[in-house]
């Protein structure tokens, strides 16, 4: 009987460790998961832009026409009476 007791607690061991394993295997692979999504983002980014040079500029414009608007309607809320 007493042979079978530190055989349960070896098992008992292995299982936490089989467990912690799968935990850390699992954050791992939501990582990857992540890093795969990002680098397949930029690469889409890049190809698009590769084969398409006026969209670059076109994003430009647009982010110049955003900021200008941005800050008239700062200029216009902050010249506004408060009730």
């Amino acid at each position: 009987m007493a042979e079978s007791e530190p055989q349960e607690g070896n098992c008992d061991d292995m299982v936490k460790i089989i467990e912690d394993l799968n935990r850390d295997l699992e954050k791992l692979l939501d990582e990857v998961e992540k890093l795969t999504v990002q680098t397949i983002s930029m690469t889409y980014d890049m190809v698009v832009l590769c084969t398409n040079p006026d969209l670059t500029n076109s994003i430009s414009h647009l982010t110049e026409v955003f900021q200008s608007c941005k800050e008239e309607i700062e200029k216009k809320w902050q010249d506004m009476p408060t009730e």
